[in-house]
């Protein structure tokens, strides 16, 4: 079992039943991505995130997101010290490898878009100082749809485009929730994670999976899902150029999760819904009608896939 796979199976005993979770949130460090957890309170985000974070020899920071957080308490500022005499720059939470943004939509747009520049550049500007943040660099979002109305404020567009990933967590099966409650029960003090790589190592895996070789027909696949969405009459706002990339991008971190040199329909497909929905905005008939879930499901059926053998 190489280090990839020794990380994975040890994330998978942490949390029952959250493997396909685990899968997405590896692939978006792979290609230094961002996710979007959303559920409902106490279905695991926070503690799926805390693992995720604990499980490499990374700087975790968390941030609780409420609409008196300012953008000053995510990237930091600079404060007067009176023993020197001078300004000095205290970093906020955002120079970490893995910022953990709980319940994002309780901040105000002007807070939530202090991630941005973090977000899609790897950098962050401190009253005009502008500093390379740490690698690799990972922001990991919860919220909760059931509060979507009352003290929140929903992400803009930009926002939700800069996170690979929007991961909806549905509630555990019959047989989950009974290991979950368990486990709890005989060992509640074991909620602990072991470091299993370093630093180092996920960039090593972060240079290594752009060797992933990616078709000239999976990218001719990527590209005629991506328009579908601009075409398709129930959709207001499609996919952007910036989506395309990153599904080609989730694409080869796919390949590479399942140790395979190439990329196949199949991982497209796999990646393709958890990368689109949060990506697109339906019409107002299209809300009548039909979830972005179903209707990204029905262009994923809609257009034919290159056949493996040709690619491979």
């Amino acid at each position: 079992m190489n280090t990839l796979q020794t990380f994975q199976h040890h994330l998978k005993q942490t949390i029952v039943g959250r493997e396909k979770e685990f899968d997405l949130m590896t692939i978006a460090l792979l290609q230094g991505g961002h996710v979007l957890l959303e559920s409902v309170p106490g279905s695991g985000k926070t503690m799926m995130a805390k693992s995720f974070a604990a499980a490499f020899e990374g700087a975790f920071r968390r941030v609780q997101f409420t609409p008196d957080v300012l953008p000053s308490d995510v990237t930091g500022i600079h404060y007067f010290d009176p023993k020197s005499q001078s300004f000095v720059l205290r970093p906020g939470p955002v120079m970490s490898n893995i910022l953990l943004a709980d319940e994002i939509n309780r901040a105000t747009p002007r807070t939530q878009s202090s991630l941005l520049e973090s977000m899609e550049e790897k950098q962050v500007t401190i009253d005009g100082e502008t500093l390379k943040l740490p690698k690799p660099f990972m922001v990991l979002a919860t919220q909760n749809p059931v509060e979507s109305q009352q003290g929140t404020f929903p992400l803009p567009a930009a926002q939700l485009d800069r996170f690979m990933f929007r991961i909806g967590m549905n509630y555990p099966t019959f047989s989950e929730e009974v290991e979950i409650v368990r486990s709890f029960r005989i060992k509640p003090e074991e909620n602990h994670v072991q470091s299993i790589v370093s630093q180092e190592e996920v960039q090593k895996w972060q240079e290594d999976v752009q060797k992933v070789e990616v078709h000239e027909d999976i990218e001719t696949y990527v590209v005629k899902l991506v328009q579908e969405t601009r075409q398709n009459p129930y959709i207001e706002l499609g996919l952007s150029s910036r989506a395309a990339i990153a599904l080609i991008l989730a694409a080869q971190g796919a390949a590479f999760l399942h140790e395979r040199n190439f990329v196949t329909p199949d991982d497209v497909k796999f990646v393709f819904p958890y990368l689109a929905t949060h990506r697109i905005l339906l019409t107002a008939e299209g809300m009548l009608l039909h979830t972005p879930e179903a209707i990204i499901q029905a262009i994923l059926e809609t257009v034919d896939a290159p056949v493996e053998a040709s690619i491979s």
